[in-house]
């Protein structure tokens, strides 16, 4: 697959726009789920989507090769914190399902899909719910590392490479934030599954 990225870009550096419209299909989901996640505003994830295939478009030259989608949330994470820092205030996330994900995360399963008692919907509804503001209270850098670990499903290394920090420090972040999260929650609230 990286090297299908590699070439993609190659042929978009020779002036090739499939090549970038292809890029930009294959990833553009999920950089917009990111992208909503880490701002809980649709408008805003897209100016900021916007503003990250436009930083890819230019910075292209600078891609080295290696794994493109970890280059890509790289760039997609440093637009969103500058426009956080812009803007300041804090980006917060949503777990709403609006998102054009083709995966959904493990911590949107807090309840099994498919119950038909609408009791049981609301329960489930109202987990969602504490899921979302337990994720939405933790800061930035651990908020960052949780979303692209398990919705954009990145290894720690391409989280890591994401955050410009070490794998350790990925590994620290997401400690923290499952630890704040687990004092957050209700015990019946199993933000893993």
């Amino acid at each position: 697959m990286e090297g299908l990225d590699e070439s993609l870009v190659a042929a978009h550096l020779r002036g090739d726009p499939a090549a970038f419209r292809e890029l930009v299909r294959r990833y553009g989901d999920g950089v917009l789920g990111y992208l909503f996640r880490m701002t809980g505003s649709r408008d805003q994830a897209e100016d900021l989507f916007q503003e990250t295939f436009k930083r890819v478009h230019e910075k292209a030259r600078t891609f080295r090769g290696g794994s493109f989608k970890s280059w890509l949330f790289t760039i997609a994470t440093r637009v969103t914190i500058d426009t956080a820092r812009r803007r300041k205030r804090v980006a917060s996330i949503s777990l709403d399902r609006q998102v054009d994900c083709d995966d959904p995360s493990p911590l949107e399963t807090v309840a099994a899909q498919d119950a038909a008692d609408p009791v049981d919907e609301v329960v489930r509804e109202e987990q969602k719910e504490q899921v979302r503001r337990a994720i939405e209270s933790l800061p930035v850098g651990q908020r960052a590392a949780l979303v692209l670990a398990y919705y954009q499903q990145l290894s720690y290394r391409e989280v890591a490479e994401a955050l410009g920090c070490s794998v350790g420090a990925v590994k620290t972040q997401m400690s923290r934030a499952l630890a704040k999260l687990a004092q957050r929650l209700p015990d019946s609230v199993d933000v893993t599954k």
